[in-house]
């Protein structure tokens, strides 16, 4: 963070200072939840938890160099007391970044945030330093815990937008105004929450109408091949840039392609020029990932070859997706499991049936959550997809969702042993250590919740140490 001292902390979140001989002492490191991630002058965020109270660990925090805690409660060393911890830490984000004086792009969809992230932080990278979400905390502890990590020296920060109802990506671009907003996609990921998709496109939107616009440097990069992001247009002040694969879209990709490895490649044109790209990461879908970054680099000045080189030589930054495991025997291990909605899923599955080119592939799945009334139909449209991709060998893994992809992928293709339904994690991976042979590609994908990411790892393990359990 910006050096700031404990005076000026407690001034911006509203907050009183406890057992604080010097309130002039600066906070000069790290602003952090976690006491594991505590250094020489952090500032300490105590979240009382259902299960862990930060506030307990204040004693600790600042023995091991926490300049202060910032606490809902007096904990007897230096603190900063407020009312709510999430709205103070809300506040000193608004306030680090009118400060800091970095461009902030921020970005929204249904699918393809955090690899999209990645892909734009890597580019911008090159440019000038770059500070963007780790992982996928784009809510409303895990976004300004970003924003405050950037420093006097950040030019670009890049912020992922999650929401789970209208009014969110409202919030949370008001704690974090963006410069240029991105939209991706709107799809059916927590349709059950949403209600519907215009609903989510309500929510997804609420990005473009928080921009400046055109005049005071706004800009709107929407998906040309969206209808519903597309439309975002008449919602915004700010300038609008189109991506996609659209002959209409300003960034657009012509002669797309997969290699022999599943790997996409594609002829990148931008307003400035064009040049090829070969992209390291595996499926098709990464085509409108990469477009988007491209139309972000290119507002922000970069060349079409910069781009390019850029995006053919970025990788992916975020654990479990679509990570790609060669194990000795041969056996080809995709770890896509850190979650799963409909559109991810058809991705996977299309990337899979891509990657595997004469060789027996095996989708390992599970259940996608938060669907709702759409829960059944969305798992019976991915088992049939299963069989019409010609997958070799379906695992369903779980309750009755995995049931319902089982039935999918039956009545679609009448398969036989072609698709088996196990009850879980560890059952899937004696399956699979029985039956793998070298050659074989497996893909492993469902929702967080359910912990496939277990069976990639075992099955990784077992190509390179023996036999060893599902954890």
């Amino acid at each position: 963070m910006i050096a700031l001292s404990l005076a000026e902390i407690a001034a911006v979140v509203g907050g009183q200072t406890h057992d604080i001989p010097d309130p002039s002492v600066q906070v000069t490191g790290a602003v952090v939840r976690d006491s594991r991630e505590v250094e020489p002058g952090s500032l300490f965020v105590a979240f009382a938890g259902e299960r862990v109270d930060g506030h307990d660990f204040a004693n600790a925090v600042v023995a091991a160099g926490a300049v202060a805690v910032l606490a809902s409660r007096p904990v007897g060393v230096p603190a900063i007391v407020v009312e709510d911890v999430q709205t103070a830490i809300g506040a000193l984000a608004r306030h680090v970044v009118r400060r800091l004086g970095a461009t902030l792009v921020a970005l929204t969809g249904s699918a393809g945030k955090t690899s999209t992230k990645d892909l734009i932080a890597q580019v911008l990278q090159r440019r000038a330093p770059t500070v963007w979400t780790p992982g996928s905390l784009n809510n409303e502890i895990g976004l300004p815990l970003t924003a405050l990590s950037a420093t006097e020296d950040t030019k670009f920060l890049v912020l992922e937008m999650g929401a789970r109802g209208i009014g969110h990506i409202r919030y949370l671009a008001g704690l974090t105004p963006p410069k240029i907003g991105l939209v991706l996609n709107v799809g059916t990921a927590h349709i059950g929450e949403f209600g519907g998709r215009e609903q989510i496109a309500q929510a997804k939107g609420e990005l473009v109408e928080s921009l400046p616009p055109s005049e005071e440097g706004g800009t709107a990069v929407l998906n040309a091949d969206d209808p519903l992001v597309r439309a975002m247009a008449s919602r915004t002040k700010a300038k609008v840039i189109l991506f996609g694969e659209s002959g209409e879209a300003d960034v657009r990709a012509e002669n797309v392609r997969l290699t022999d490895s599943g790997q996409p490649a594609f002829s990148l044109h931008t307003p400035s020029g064009a040049s090829e790209v070969t992209m390291r990461l595996y499926g098709e879908h990464h085509v409108s990932n990469a477009l988007a970054a491209a139309a972000v680099a290119h507002e922000l000045g970069m060349s079409a070859e910069e781009i390019a080189t850029a995006l053919s030589e970025a990788g992916s930054l975020s654990r479990w997706r679509m990570e790609v495991t060669e194990r000795p025997d041969g056996v080809t291990v995709v770890n896509d499991a850190y979650n799963a909605n409909p559109e991810s899923m058809r991705a996977a599955l299309r990337a899979l049936a891509a990657m595997g080119k004469g060789r027996r592939t095996w989708a390992v799945l599970g259940k996608m959550a938060e669907l709702g009334d759409e829960a059944l139909a969305e798992h019976d449209a991915v088992g049939r997809l299963a069989v019409r991709l010609n997958v070799s060998k379906l695992v369903a893994v779980g309750g009755r969702e995995a049931s319902w992809l089982q039935l999918g992928a039956y009545n679609e293709g009448s398969w036989g042993e072609e698709s088996v339904h196990v009850s879980d994690a560890q059952a899937a991976v004696d399956l699979l250590r029985s039956e793998l042979r070298p050659g074989d590609v497996v893909l492993v994908k469902a929702s967080r919740s359910v912990g496939l990411e277990s069976v990639a790892q075992a099955l990784i393990e077992t190509g390179a140490e023996g036999e060893v359990s599902a954890r």
